[in-house]
């Protein structure tokens, strides 16, 4: 059985190649392969991560566990109040 990350690989590398080819086919150039590169640029920026103020970490004072995530306030192994740490 495929796994769920090799079947989404797979399915991208089938599209970016039926995207090349009708590309390709409808520009009637092979400079279309040039542009193609630089597309991640476009979308830079559409879902930055979180900012250095809003991402801080805690860290649960008993066992150790780490997180940046704000929906966190208590450890979800034992339960106790996690601590800022910078």
């Amino acid at each position: 059985m495929v796994g769920a990350r090799t079947l989404t690989a797979l399915v991208g590398l089938l599209g970016s190649i039926v995207l090349s080819i009708v590309l390709w086919w409808y520009f009637e150039s092979l400079l279309v392969f040039l542009f193609l590169p630089f597309v991640p640029f476009l979308f830079k920026g559409v879902n930055p991560g979180p900012t250095e103020a809003e991402s801080q970490l805690r860290e649960c004072p008993v066992c150790g566990f780490r997180t940046e995530m704000a929906e966190y306030e208590y450890c979800p192994r034992d339960g106790h109040r996690l601590d800022d740490r910078h």
